[in-house]
This record gives C-alpha cells, sequence and structure tokens, in this order.
C-alpha cells in the first residue's frame, strides 16, 4: 500500500516537473522570439527613415552633378551609375559578409547566456 502510494506521489512529481519545464520552455521561447521581432522592427524602421535620408540626399546630388554638367539627364545618370556600383557591391560582398552577420546575430539572440535561468548553471 505504502508502495503504490510512494510510485503514485512520484509519478504526478514527474508529471508536474515535465509541465514545468515545457512551461519555462515556452516562455524562453518567447522571450527570444519577441527580442528578434523587436530588432526586426527596429531594422526596418532605420532602413526606411534611412531610405528617405538617402531619396533626398540623391536628388541633391543629382542637381549638384546637374549644375556641375550642365545637363539633368547626367546628373541623374552620375548618380544612378553610383547607385549601380553600390548594387553590384552589395550583391558580390553581401552574399559572403552580410548572410555571415546576419545569422550570427539570429544565433546570438536565441543562444543568449545571459537572458536563460535555467538549471544547467
Amino acid at each position: 500500500m505504502q508502495e503504490e502510494n510512494f510510485f503514485d506521489e512520484s509519478k504526478k512529481a514527474v508529471e508536474k516537473y515535465l509541465e514545468d519545464r515545457i512551461l519555462l520552455l515556452k516562455l524562453q521561447s518567447v522571450e527570444k522570439i519577441s527580442v528578434l521581432v523587436s530588432l526586426m522592427f527596429t531594422g526596418l524602421l532605420v532602413a526606411l527613415l534611412g531610405f528617405f535620408v538617402l531619396f533626398f540626399i540623391s536628388i541633391m546630388g543629382g542637381y549638384y552633378f546637374a549644375g556641375l554638367t550642365g545637363s539633368l539627364f547626367l546628373g541623374f545618370g552620375i548618380v544612378a551609375a553610383i547607385y549601380i556600383i553600390l548594387l553590384i557591391l552589395v550583391i558580390v560582398l553581401g552574399k559572403k559578409h552580410l548572410t555571415v552577420f546576419i545569422t550570427n546575430l539570429v544565433i546570438k539572440i536565441f543562444f543568449d547566456q545571459n537572458t536563460d535561468n535555467d538549471d544547467t548553471k
């Protein structure tokens, strides 16, 4: 009788422990995903604002080069050529460096040991 009681209590304790560990895993996953989403949103906002700044600077550059060359077509063509060169550089170098940077950032967010409070420490 006492052995059955012991095994029932042990079974309940193990089930409770497993439920708590699953809950902890879910909470840690939500924390990591929320940090990742907030970083993505912040990056998107910075990119959008950067786009507008770059857009207006490009217009200024186009008119500046148009004043130097005496032709709107050539002025804005120079700005377009600069962007084409930058695009080629990003395509060539971006695969190597940008992909590695983003991958490492995501891995760092998911496996950051400073925010984990598990029992293995």
